[in-house]
């Protein structure tokens, strides 16, 4: 990606001035400060705490919120993904930010290359995820905050209903969770970005623009530079309540995993047949996929479920078979259990 336009910085404070001053409004006025003592405060959230900065305005006015919430008590981590030519500026840019601020800087360079059949997306947030948390695990850090706003949720509800997701997927972007043994949180979640960039170029701090995020081959980039705008217009709350459906849907999710719990608990875990056929056909549904997810990391497609308990249904006899693809391996009858064996 040679040819890929270099970022485009703001406007950035001259480095000898004491990082916050300026001529704008105060650094408490920063949309990212109430959003992020709320969420501090509903999780008791403990510094010390790092900041993913990926030199944007979401996690630069992140990183200048919690820099002001836990004075010295703050890191910030750059992944260097090496996917565009574009990523040495942006290293560059956060090098920068942070020695104005006086907040140390871990850059992180990962391989993010694409394998065939994954997205550079994808393959970007594989590589990103376990290199933040090593870090932020070798500092001592209790969490890895992103800077992921209202916009990106509503982005993500709206992806998740365009390829008929269920609760999980209607449920985006959790506020708090876990990967790769560390906890990583998003408390710009109800944030818009536009209040950022105007706080940010008011006050005189830089941010860069990723040039990738113009490129509309990517569907997130098409839907936000054509269906947004036209959203806006006709829902002018739709961050809101977007959002509030996310929030609605993971607590439908929540439920229906205390359920498939308690079903698994009865019916046993791997699953005995006929047990499992006493249920009504969305329990078993749910059931089944809470385990092959939980006990096997596997998520098989509305299509393959869908067949698995066409094939419980008639199973009625000792020697009536049960085999079925599903995600990367395959679940099958063994006596009286279903168990699941990986390719």
């Amino acid at each position: 990606m040679a040819d890929t336009p270099t970022p485009r910085p703001r406007r950035v404070k001259p480095t000898g001035q004491p990082p916050g001053a300026g001529e704008g409004a105060p650094a408490s006025s920063n949309p990212a400060a109430s959003a992020l003592q709320d969420f501090a405060r509903a999780h008791l959230l403990r510094a010390p705490v790092a900041v993913a900065l990926s030199g944007g305005a979401d996690s630069t006015a992140l990183l200048l919120a919690a820099r002001d919430h836990w004075p010295g008590q703050v890191r910030a981590l750059h992944v260097h993904h090496g996917l565009q030519a574009a990523g040495d500026d942006f290293e560059r840019h956060c090098r920068q930010l942070c020695q104005a601020l006086a907040v140390p800087l871990d850059v992180l360079k990962v391989q993010a290359h694409a394998a065939a059949g994954q997205s550079p997306q994808d393959a970007a947030r594989r590589a990103r995820y376990p290199a933040l948390a090593r870090s932020a695990a070798a500092q001592g850090c209790t969490m890895v905050l992103l800077g992921q706003h209202a916009d990106d949720q509503a982005e993500t509800v709206l992806l998740a209903l365009g390829r008929g997701a269920g609760l999980p997927g209607l449920a985006a972007m959790p506020e708090r969770f876990e990967r790769d043994g560390m906890v990583f949180g998003r408390p710009l979640l109800a944030v818009c970005a536009v209040s950022m960039r105007q706080w940010l170029l008011e006050q005189g701090w830089a941010f860069v623009d990723d040039p990738s995020n113009q490129d509309e081959h990517y569907s997130r980039n098409r839907l936000r530079a054509r269906l947004m705008p036209a959203l806006a217009e006709v829902m002018p709350h739709y961050r809101q309540t977007l959002a509030r459906s996310a929030r609605h849907a993971a607590q439908a999710q929540q439920l229906l995993d205390e359920l498939a719990r308690d079903d698994l608990e009865r019916i046993g875990n791997p699953p005995r047949l006929r047990d499992l056929q006493v249920l009504s056909a969305p329990r078993q549904a749910n059931a089944l996929r809470h385990w092959l997810a939980s006990a096997h990391g596997a998520r098989p497609s509305a299509a393959q479920l869908e067949e698995l308990l066409s094939q419980v249904a008639v199973c009625t006899t000792g020697g009536h078979r049960i085999e079925l693809k599903a995600a990367a391996g395959r679940v099958t009858r063994q006596g009286p259990v279903l168990v699941y064996l990986p390719v």
